[in-house]
């Protein structure tokens, strides 16, 4: 189901406002957030007839040292703060913000989307 992110169409009066535009732009979809297991993809259409990836279960992360330049691969372990929403962290949901624990330390999630 879509999430419609336009204002309302009727003024605080009651009476209606008409649009100028259609909706087609302001509908979004639901969010997936992110878990913790097996590396599952889920291609998406978007406007224009493109894809995006929706990940929908990760096991390894992609981290970058800022200091040296390197990334490794790590492993995630568990999610353990989220600013987002506290009850993520219980769920083990990723999202960008979120801090993870890793084989390699603490990690902070930065990216928002796979390619």
């Amino acid at each position: 189901m879509g999430i419609w992110m336009k204002r309302s169409l009727r003024k605080p009066s009651g009476g209606r406002i008409r649009p100028n535009s259609g909706k087609k732009g302001e509908i979004s979809r639901e969010v997936i957030p992110t878990t913790i297991g097996v590396k599952t993809i889920k291609k998406v259409r978007v406007m224009g007839n493109n894809e995006k990836s929706r990940v929908l279960k990760i096991d390894r992360i992609n981290v970058a040292d800022r200091k040296t330049g390197k990334t490794v691969v790590a492993e995630i372990k568990k999610v353990i703060e989220n600013s987002a929403n506290p009850h993520y962290v219980r769920r083990n949901l990723i999202n960008k913000g979120a801090v993870l624990e890793t084989n390699v330390g603490k990690i902070k999630v930065t990216s928002g989307q796979d390619r």
